[in-house]
């Protein structure tokens, strides 16, 4: 059954994403990244490449022809074929479709009203179905 992380209260998501992309790396996982839209994809491949002086990390669109070679993808294509399971890394409103294909999901929920108001569904649907959830608050 899919691990389920929800990380509230974040100013911005995508450098939080970039930190934990950065830490699965580290423990060697596959990561992929569902964002809202291609520009969030395009700025999030940004972030990936200027994040850290000191850090790699490896990652191209879910769609690009090295996917399956690469520990990081992105997508902003919920019902994309993926060929890594491990990590699931979800920057949008809505609750993804074949998150249960994941061994762990990481709901990045932001300050504003409208993303808590859309990850407190989640997070309802998600405890309807009986599966393991953790919640962490940011600090402001």
């Amino acid at each position: 059954m899919t691990r389920i992380d929800f990380h509230s209260n974040i100013p911005d998501k995508l450098h939080y994403a970039c930190r934990l992309v950065r830490k699965a790396r580290q423990a060697q996982c596959q990561v992929v990244v569902l964002t809202s839209g291609q520009a969030q994809m395009a700025a999030l491949d940004k972030a990936l490449w200027t994040f850290s002086e000191a850090d790699f990390l490896p990652h191209v669109a879910a769609t690009d022809p090295l996917a399956a070679h690469t520990p990081i993808l992105l997508t902003d294509d919920d019902q994309q074929e993926l060929p890594h399971h491990q990590i699931l890394i979800n920057l949008t409103t809505a609750t993804p479709q074949h998150f249960a294909r994941f061994e762990r999901l990481f709901e990045i929920v932001a300050s504003d009203e409208n993303d808590k108001a859309a990850g407190r569904d989640r997070y309802r649907f998600y405890k309807e179905r009986g599966y393991p959830l953790t919640h962490i608050v940011a600090a402001a």
